[in-house]
């Protein structure tokens, strides 16, 4: 096996140990790993005969589809730095992202680019548009030497959903990315045999993951749009899934449908990532996938991920966000830089591999969360790291416990309170299918608790009934104030979390509760 230092590197690795194996499955096409260097290698000479060469940015606009993974691995070929866009993005926030780092080129649709009309005067950098469903070069005869790229080269820019502000383009290497691909293959125990299901945008980093860490160990993902939870379920057993990776609000509405027998038959795992997992969605996930091996991880978009929890210590610390993941360090600090005390609320902050090199274009808000670290002996360089600015506890075992971000912790009545640890409890009564708790200005108290929920099925929820069922479980100054009872599912990001920032700006100031 060749040294595979880039992203590239990780896609010819399993060519030449066995390009026949099946690598990705796009609705009812299969394209083995040969096929899809074939098609990346064209699509890279495309990229270089419009004049893209090393660290120009190129966007990527599409659906989950197979030429989207060409794109990604012609873009590390060909030395350029892939950008990749949500496809539920208006074009008015595509035109953000393109003009924020300044896009060469931008891989889409026809159809999607005909929404384009009135942006693409506006973006001064962009050169060329590469619509995937029309004919592209089919020259392989590439001579150019390939470009002098190393590890520590930017591979890709990641924009934040941008929960506070703009969103941010996060700047990650080769080397980023290649290390997490290893990293999270190590922990769930992947292999080359393993199917997963790509159900996650591809332009959120866990959603792009599953296409790095399969093939890190030559498995083959399954690229899946859907537009009902119940679509997902189907393609598990059609497809014999063996790892799924979603987020907490997704999970939820899964742990709601009655799974067929075969949906769960070979899933060996399934992991939660991108906020808390509701201890009822979890014991509700395994009662539908009893063979299958939870993993409750956290991360953040600036160091890829940071901890895992261990499916053997779920039943014991279920709260848990477990402990930091192979190759890194995750270290809990006082605002002084000192290492917290045994359940002392701290920062979170990474250290190793995976941290980002900052973020594009903003060194004022990179040199706020990438920072260096105190020298130790003997050194002369200080080491960079990300501070997350969540806050969290280690036990005394070294566990991690998510208390919450330091920018929405609620301010009332003297208390500082953890949204999570007020849903947490709103969760435990079994009242409530999803919910986000936030605080609301206040004259007096300086905020009070809101409450957004989804009642569970069959419960009619009142802000009464939701008291009387917590005033029992949590003190007084926890109690819910205001709650706002929805009929549907709680408003999602483009990334699929709960919109904890659109709840909050929706019902600030309000005065009525349900």
């Amino acid at each position: 096996m060749r040294f595979a230092p880039l992203l590239h590197d990780l896609l010819l690795n399993q060519t030449a140990l066995r390009p026949q194996a099946p690598a990705i499955v796009d609705g009812a096409a299969t394209f083995n790993y040969g096929e899809v260097t074939l098609a990346s290698t064209c699509m890279a000479q495309t990229l270089r005969k419009h004049g893209i060469g090393r660290g120009d940015r190129v966007a990527i606009w599409l659906e989950k589809r197979i030429e989207g993974v060409h794109a990604v691995f012609a873009c590390s070929l060909a030395g350029a730095v892939f950008v990749p866009a949500n496809p539920l993005l208006k074009p008015a926030q595509l035109l953000h992202i393109l003009n924020d780092c300044g896009v060469s080129l931008l891989v889409t649709t026809a159809a999607r680019k005909a929404l384009l009309d009135d942006i693409l005067p506006r973006c001064p950098t962009l050169k060329h548009v590469l619509c995937v469903d029309e004919a592209l070069a089919a020259d392989t005869k590439d001579h150019e030497p390939a470009p002098d790229v190393i590890d520590n080269d930017l591979a890709a820019i990641f924009y934040t959903s941008g929960s506070t502000g703009r969103p941010k383009g996060v700047m990650l290497s080769h080397r980023n990315l290649v290390a997490g691909a290893q990293s999270v293959a190590h922990y769930l125990g992947n292999h080359a045999n393993d199917c997963l299901l790509a159900a996650l945008p591809l332009s959120f980093d866990a959603g792009f993951s599953q296409i790095t860490t399969a093939f890190s160990v030559g498995a083959s993902v399954v690229l899946l749009n859907y537009l009902m939870p119940r679509d997902i379920i189907n393609a598990m057993a059609h497809h014999g899934i063996t790892g799924l990776t979603g987020v907490p609000p997704l999970w939820s509405q899964l742990a709601q449908l009655d799974w067929p027998a075969d949906a769960a038959l070979t899933l060996r795992y399934f992991a939660s990532t991108g906020g808390r997992m509701p201890l009822n969605t979890l014991q509700a996930l395994r009662a539908r996938a009893p063979k299958a091996r939870p993993y409750l991880m956290y991360g953040l978009t600036e160091a890829f991920r940071a901890t895992y929890l261990p499916p053997e210590e779920v039943d014991s610390r279920p709260h848990s966000i477990g402990r930091a993941i192979p190759n890194a360090e995750v270290m809990v600090l006082r605002d002084d830089g000192s290492v917290c005390d045994v359940d002392e609320p701290g920062e979170l902050v990474q250290r190793g591999a995976l941290v980002a090199q900052g973020y594009w274009g903003d060194a004022e808000m990179t040199a706020r969360r990438f920072k260096p670290l105190p020298l130790r002996s003997g050194q002369v360089i200080p080491e960079i790291a990300v501070f997350s600015g969540d806050t969290v506890r280690r036990d005394a075992d070294g566990y991690l416990y998510f208390i919450g971000r330091h920018d929405e912790m609620i301010k009332t009545s003297g208390y500082r309170l953890s949204p999570t640890e007020i849903e947490e409890a709103c969760d435990a009564t079994g009242l409530i299918a999803e919910a986000v708790a936030f605080g609301i200005p206040d004259p007096i108290l300086g905020q009070v608790i809101g409450v957004a929920a989804l009642p569970a099925p069959g419960v009619s929820l009142t802000r009464e009934t939701l008291i009387a069922a917590l005033r029992t479980e949590v003190p007084a100054w926890m109690l819910p104030a205001q709650l706002f009872v929805h009929d549907a599912p709680l408003p999602r990001n483009p990334n699929g979390k709960l919109d904890r920032a659109l709840l909050t700006a929706q019902y600030s100031g309000k005065a009525d509760a349900a």
